[in-house]
């Protein structure tokens, strides 16, 4: 039945009219919202099984999805719904334990940090209880576990080191004996999150070597150094995965660079999305939302997300770092710079991701 609904260009037009829908599947979700969250169909419902705190700042949410959920690789992202003052609001995190747990229990984590100013952490640290239930996106991001296994070293810092976990404890669990160095820079012991799972993996897998660096504990600061990968058993010959702030992952990439590591071996995830320099010059221009019938003008480097937003249209987003691809829109005309890469696309009608896309003089997209 639901597969019917689905394809009928009739329903999806009337719940496009009625309920400001595409998704006839989700047409009663207000409804089944107040019968059972679980039974939505919009998004994914994940029910908090439990709370537990991590450190001062940071705390591991215990997540139940329901059954329709396909799960995720080791190191994977997830989008999150949840509604903050009535106003639904969507971020990304990283999943902090294995799949071999979710398959085991149908369980999954999220290990957050308590952000200044951060809107949605705050109000999870805050007011997120044991029995509520949260929006959960399908995974996707290729920060994966190296296949064949070889040798690893991973640098993390902070919450960076959230997908790590997930990895590390596949591993362990999947015999991987292939040499794993983990450098974990925080500011002070206190601020270690998961100690004793990462401790009691390092004392029961034989292959693991963790080295944890409180950077405000030591004078002069203790940051990562060419003296610490002079440390790493051929590190040459290492695959490097990195997380963290960005002024650790920067340091990290050059420090890798110099020793002849290329970019094909070195593998990042990011808090936010990285940027390119570029040529303001050419940035900006009338934008066209041809759905909407809306015309509005840019200026500087504001990617199309931002711009639509700002004229008061609500696209459909989650990462807002060119990860998820869940703003991907089709251009039908116009140039627009990608702000990761610094590169142009075509004049012509391509498929690209709003979030990361500023506009390089008249742009039109189907919105």
């Amino acid at each position: 039945m639901m597969s019917v609904l689905e394809k009928s260009p009739t329903l999806h037009w009337l719940g496009r009219q009625l309920f400001n829908r595409d998704d006839p599947a989700a047409f009663f979700d207000p409804l089944l919202e107040r019968i059972n969250p679980m039974w939505v169909r919009q998004y994914t419902p994940a029910r908090v099984k439990a709370i537990y705190n991590e450190t001062a700042d940071t705390k591991t949410f215990v997540l139940a999805p329901a059954g329709r959920w396909k799960g995720f690789a080791a190191g994977q992202h997830v989008n999150i719904g949840i509604d903050v003052d009535g106003v639904r609001r969507n971020r990304t995190f990283s999943l902090s334990s294995s799949p071999i747990q979710w398959r085991a229990d149908g369980t999954v984590t999220l290990t957050i940090k308590r952000l200044p100013g951060g809107l949605v952490t705050n109000w999870m640290h805050d007011h997120l209880e044991p029995g509520a239930v949260i929006g959960l996106g399908e995974a996707f991001g290729d920060f994966q576990i190296p296949e064949p296994q070889e040798p690893a070293l991973y640098i993390a810092g902070g919450s960076g080191i959230t997908p790590v976990l997930s990895q590390l404890e596949t591993m362990a669990a999947s015999d991987y004996r292939a040499p794993v160095t983990l450098l974990y820079f925080v500011r002070t012991q206190a601020d270690v999150i998961a100690a004793e799972k990462l401790h009691a993996l390092a004392s029961r897998w034989p292959a693991f070597t963790l080295k944890v660096f409180a950077t405000s504990d030591t004078h002069p600061p203790q940051f990562l150094s060419e003296q610490h990968l002079d440390d790493v058993p051929g590190i040459a010959a290492r695959r490097c995965y990195l997380c963290g702030p960005k002024g650790l992952m920067d340091l990290a990439n050059d420090l890798l660079y110099r020793r002849g590591i290329g970019e094909d071996r070195i593998h990042s995830t990011f808090f936010s999305a990285p940027s390119a320099n570029l040529d303001t010059e050419i940035l900006g221009g009338a934008v066209h939302f041809q759905r909407s019938n809306l015309d509005v003008s840019s200026e500087g480097d504001a990617v199309l997300l931002d711009i639509a937003e700002a004229a008061k249209l609500s696209p459909r987003y989650g990462c807002r770092m060119g990860i998820c691809h869940q703003c991907s829109c089709r251009k039908t005309s116009g140039t627009v710079i990608n702000r990761l890469t610094g590169k142009a696309s075509g004049p012509g009608e391509e498929t690209i991701q709003l979030c990361v896309s500023v506009p390089s003089g008249p742009v039109s997209v189907e919105l």
